[in-house]
């Protein structure tokens, strides 16, 4: 044996001995981490659990406190079944929220104080409900007046936000936890790898012997890897939910500020009604101030609806070529009537000022809008300031706003001298339902209007404001490229009546709607026949070749009204046709705009204007 054979024996038994405690130790070490690793998951699942209570809580009272102000104001006990609901569901919640956040000194104590917030607010509304119950509506609303409800509410929200912010916090600590884990267990588990190879290299036997364990430490780091892939893909499962959440957030908030507005239109018009119907039996006839509250809280839910559509960019726009500068001149009088004497306007127009393709009403309302809302920026009067000119959107521009397309737009610019808009405040300004302005001062529509218009015309708006200086909001409208010969049209003359000769065919699935319309035309002086499918229309206008207009609807059940429109305009090409709708889909209306030579009539509309339309479809 040669002398350095027991030197080299040695080195065997050291090597295989490392060897062997290195992948044991490996082992150890893989599935501590892996079992930290599981750990960290489960507390982040925790985390969002609470989150997720939060919310109920928020919205169970929220519930309770709607449905409190639903039977105040009708008295219908319909409303008195979800607030009992959402009461008796209360408890329950913050039993388990409790549960959760037992281990949380800081957040125990959260709990218990909104316990006493929310039997507080319990307290204020059975009260409110007690009263209303026995009749004294008064007295009920007097507790409300108080303002101490919406103080509790103020705090219950402010609990929850700092309950809230504690999750976060500690979801924040766990969630880097997690990550730190995973990159000690990937740096670890290399270098073992790496440190193992090493020792095996310098002897076969070595190499033969820990073979074994190598291969074990290789399947458990494979196993540990695709754990922590499960675990990233089940986390990234719950961020999509809670994102789903917030989403379903926001639109709860729209559909509430939706219902709140109608609930109050329908309020007063089923009350109004109710009262007229009183009288009328008593046999006074004396209803006149009943009938004009019903025909303003119609005329508000239409043009709630006319701004809905406008910011969902569904409203079907009939764009034509358009001088801005004109059109501004022929709002003077109309804007110097709705901002009052204490407000001084001044116009800058451009010289040479290109033409833009656009809805000439729509514009207006939107011009209108803004100033509405710069007046009440004003309260002290001030100086409003409307200037048009030339411009170009460049690449530039466009990098740092997505939604611009680079290119030559109509700039018309509404200036105030008003207190200005906080950063965060511009930032929703455009935000449905979204107000600075006091309960019943405004809806909050009007600027989402105005943004929803300006984008359904493929067009930018931006809004400048310092504070104590006062607020620019921007209109960028694309440049109509050509000769435009013929700009929009000024106002419509007086309307005009019909003729006995003038046959008019209604074609309405809705039976209210179609007699309305019906006794509508009559009333204007027109022959008119009804139906309430398009086979029956078909079948109407084969038996009456005096039918000069056909009035139908756009969304009906079987065949819609351009299919029905187009197998009659086949049929009598001379035919004439007007369109009605609420919601026009993709019928009449492509691209945000009415297609060519489509005469469009939204619901609902008034007489004086269906008499208007009529008259110039015929006339046409």
């Amino acid at each position: 044996m040669s002398p350095t054979t027991p030197k080299a024996l040695a080195s065997l038994y050291v090597s295989l001995i490392l060897t062997t405690v290195l992948a044991a130790t490996l082992v150890i070490v893989t599935i501590w981490l892996g079992t930290r690793a599981r750990n960290e998951d489960e507390w982040v699942r925790h985390t969002l659990l609470v989150r997720n209570q939060l919310g109920q809580v928020l919205a169970q009272i929220q519930r309770a406190e709607t449905s409190q102000r639903g039977y105040l104001l009708t008295g219908d006990n319909k409303f008195l079944a979800a607030y009992d609901g959402a009461v008796a569901g209360l408890p329950p919640v913050l039993d388990e929220m409790a549960g959760l956040v037992a281990d949380n000194l800081r957040q125990v104590q959260a709990v218990n104080k909104l316990r006493g917030l929310i039997a507080d607010k319990i307290r204020e509304m059975a009260s409110t409900i007690a009263l209303r119950k026995t009749g004294s509506s008064d007295g009920a609303l007097e507790i409300v007046k108080t303002d101490a409800g919406r103080q509790i509410m103020i705090d219950i929200r402010q609990v929850l936000s700092s309950m809230d912010a504690e999750e976060n916090r500690l979801l924040d600590i766990r969630q880097a936890s997690a990550s730190n884990l995973g990159i000690w267990l990937a740096l670890g588990a290399g270098g073992a790898f790496l440190l193992i190879c090493c020792i095996g290299a310098m002897a076969t036997y070595v190499i033969r012997r820990s073979f074994l364990a190598l291969a074990t430490a290789r399947d458990q780091l494979i196993y540990t890897n695709q754990e922590l892939l499960d675990q990233v893909s089940r986390r990234e499962q719950v961020e999509s939910q809670f994102r789903q959440a917030q989403k379903m957030e926001a639109i709860g908030q729209l559909t509430g500020g939706i219902a709140h507005d109608f609930n109050n239109m329908l309020g007063v018009i089923s009350g109004s009604l109710e009262l007229m119907r009183r009288r009328v039996q008593k046999g006074d006839f004396g209803i006149e101030r009943f009938m004009d509250a019903a025909q303003k809280a119609t005329e508000r839910a239409a043009a709630l609806t006319h701004r809905l559509l406008a910011f969902a960019r569904q409203q079907p726009l009939e764009p034509e070529p358009l001088d801005a500068n004109r059109m501004i001149a022929d709002m003077s009088d109309l804007l110097r009537s709705t901002l009052g004497d204490h407000f001084r306007i001044e116009t800058v127009s451009a010289a040479g000022l290109w033409t833009t393709n656009a809805d000439s009403n729509q514009l207006e309302s939107a011009i209108l809008n803004i100033a509405i809302n710069a007046r009440d920026a004003m309260p002290q009067g001030g100086k409003l300031t409307i200037e048009t000119a030339n411009a170009f959107l460049d690449d530039a521009y466009s990098k740092h706003h997505a939604e611009v397309t680079a290119g030559q737009y109509v700039m018309i610019a509404v200036s105030d001298t008003g207190t200005g808009m906080k950063p965060d405040v511009a930032a929703r300004a455009f935000d449905p339902f979204f107000t600075t302005k006091p309960a019943g001062k405004g809806t909050g529509l009007g600027l989402s209007q105005v943004y929803g218009f300006v984008k359904q015309s493929q067009g930018h708006i931006k809004i400048y404001s310092e504070i104590g200086d006062g607020t620019t909001i921007k209109i960028y409208l694309p440049r109509l490229v050509g000769a435009a010969e013929t700009l929009a049209a000024g106002r419509q003359g007086p309307v005009q009546t019909g003729q006995a000769g003038e046959v008019i065919l209604v074609v309405e699935d809705d039976p209210l709607m179609r007699k309305l319309s019906t006794e509508a035309l009559l009333e204007l002086g027109y022959t008119v026949l009804h139906s309430e499918s398009a086979a029956t229309a078909l079948t109407i206008l084969d038996g009456r070749p005096d039918i000069k207009l056909l009035f139908t609807d756009v969304v009906m059940p079987e065949t819609n009204g351009k299919k029905l429109a187009d197998e009659a305009l086949r049929r009598r090409p001379d035919l004439k046709v007007l369109f009605t709708t609420g919601y026009t889909q993709n019928a009449v209306v492509h691209g945000g705009a009415l297609d060519a030579g489509v005469n469009l009539l939204t619901k609902p509309f008034a007489i004086d204007q269906l008499a208007t339309k009529v008259r110039a479809v015929l006339d046409a």
